[in-house]
């Protein structure tokens, strides 16, 4: 069992930064490939970023490549999202997620067994 906290969320203007972390419970945390995805008001959920557990790959969704980098520190047992130049659009519930599928950097939910409660990002005009 994994259980995963989201905090860094907060108001921002456009054009500013936010650094999310994730901090997971449990000893295996360098074993799962993690993610974020996010959920605008009326919207479905989707996919922002992920890294694989076995060598730190990375994705990303084409709205936030080279605004936003994942990366992890498995001391810490913590993934992070730093978000640069923010958008309104950027707007969301942000949550992370864990799979226990330690090489996938998946784009979609199916693969990620553990989910965060997410916390709030709103990037103002």
């Amino acid at each position: 069992q994994v259980q995963l906290v989201e905090s860094g969320g907060r108001l921002v203007q456009a054009g500013g930064s936010l650094r999310l972390s994730c901090a997971a419970s449990g000893r295996t945390f360098s074993r799962y490939a993690m993610g974020w995805f996010r959920q605008a008001p009326g919207k479905e959920r989707e996919f922002v970023a992920a890294i694989s557990g076995s060598d730190s790959s990375t994705r990303y969704a084409d709205s936030v490549k080279g605004r936003f980098t994942i990366s992890r520190d498995n001391a810490k047992n913590t993934v992070y999202l730093q978000m640069n130049n923010l958008k309104p659009e950027d707007t969301a519930v942000y949550y992370c997620a864990a799979s226990s599928a330690s090489w996938v950097v998946a784009a979609g939910p199916t693969p990620y067994n553990y989910w965060g409660r997410g916390t709030q990002v709103t990037v103002s005009s």
